[in-house]
Protein backbone atom coordinates (compact mmCIF):
# COMPACT_ATOMS: atom_id res chain seq x y z
CA UNK A 1 0.00 0.00 0.00
CA UNK A 2 1.18 3.50 -1.04
CA UNK A 3 1.56 6.33 1.85
CA UNK A 4 -1.04 8.03 -0.52
CA UNK A 5 -3.49 5.45 -0.36
CA UNK A 6 -3.19 4.74 3.90
CA UNK A 7 -3.15 8.77 4.06
CA UNK A 8 -6.80 8.65 1.95
CA UNK A 9 -7.75 5.90 4.28
CA UNK A 10 -6.82 7.55 7.13
CA UNK A 11 -8.52 11.17 6.59
CA UNK A 12 -11.37 9.05 5.23
CA UNK A 13 -11.51 7.02 8.93
CA UNK A 14 -11.27 10.36 10.02
CA UNK A 15 -14.37 12.30 8.72
CA UNK A 16 -16.16 8.84 9.78
CA UNK A 17 -14.96 9.11 13.49
CA UNK A 18 -15.94 12.75 13.67
CA UNK A 19 -18.87 12.15 12.67
CA UNK A 20 -19.92 9.70 15.29
CA UNK A 21 -18.10 12.05 17.91
CA UNK A 22 -20.29 14.87 16.96
CA UNK A 23 -23.55 12.68 16.91
CA UNK A 24 -23.44 9.31 18.59
CA UNK A 25 -21.51 10.10 21.75
CA UNK A 26 -23.60 9.95 24.41
CA UNK A 27 -25.71 7.06 22.99
CA UNK A 28 -25.16 3.52 24.35
CA UNK A 29 -21.92 1.87 23.37
CA UNK A 30 -23.75 -0.75 21.40
CA UNK A 31 -25.09 2.09 18.81
CA UNK A 32 -21.90 3.94 18.94
CA UNK A 33 -19.44 0.91 17.92
CA UNK A 34 -22.73 -0.03 15.25
CA UNK A 35 -22.40 3.43 13.70
CA UNK A 36 -18.87 3.63 13.45
CA UNK A 37 -18.46 -0.11 11.98
CA UNK A 38 -21.09 1.40 9.42
CA UNK A 39 -19.51 4.17 8.64
CA UNK A 40 -16.29 2.89 8.28
CA UNK A 41 -17.78 0.27 5.87
CA UNK A 42 -19.67 2.91 4.00
CA UNK A 43 -15.87 4.72 3.33
CA UNK A 44 -14.20 1.60 2.76
CA UNK A 45 -11.47 1.71 5.20
CA UNK A 46 -10.86 -0.38 8.20
CA UNK A 47 -9.59 -0.01 11.74
CA UNK A 48 -7.25 -2.52 13.30
CA UNK A 49 -9.08 -3.91 16.29
CA UNK A 50 -6.61 -1.88 19.27
CA UNK A 51 -7.02 1.21 17.20
CA UNK A 52 -10.94 0.40 17.00
CA UNK A 53 -10.97 -0.11 21.01
CA UNK A 54 -8.87 3.12 21.68
CA UNK A 55 -11.34 5.26 19.26
CA UNK A 56 -14.02 3.75 20.80
CA UNK A 57 -13.14 4.44 24.24
CA UNK A 58 -12.08 7.88 23.56
CA UNK A 59 -15.92 8.63 22.26
CA UNK A 60 -16.81 7.28 25.46
CA UNK A 61 -14.69 9.69 27.07
CA UNK A 62 -16.39 12.79 25.49
CA UNK A 63 -19.65 12.01 27.79
CA UNK A 64 -17.92 14.07 30.06
CA UNK A 65 -18.04 16.41 27.57
CA UNK A 66 -14.25 17.86 28.21
CA UNK A 67 -12.88 15.66 25.70
CA UNK A 68 -12.58 16.10 21.85
CA UNK A 69 -12.98 13.68 19.12
CA UNK A 70 -10.28 11.00 18.77
CA UNK A 71 -7.77 11.55 15.89
CA UNK A 72 -7.63 8.50 13.92
CA UNK A 73 -3.50 6.96 13.96
CA UNK A 74 -3.78 4.28 11.43
CA UNK A 75 -6.45 2.68 8.89
CA UNK A 76 -6.04 0.93 5.70
CA UNK A 77 -8.47 0.70 2.46
CA UNK A 78 -10.71 -2.44 2.99
CA UNK A 79 -10.79 -5.19 1.21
Amino acid sequence: MTDEAQQAAIEAAQRVVDEVSSYQYSAEDSTIAQQLDEGLREAQVSLDDGERSRILAEIDDMKDEHSSAPQVRSATPAE
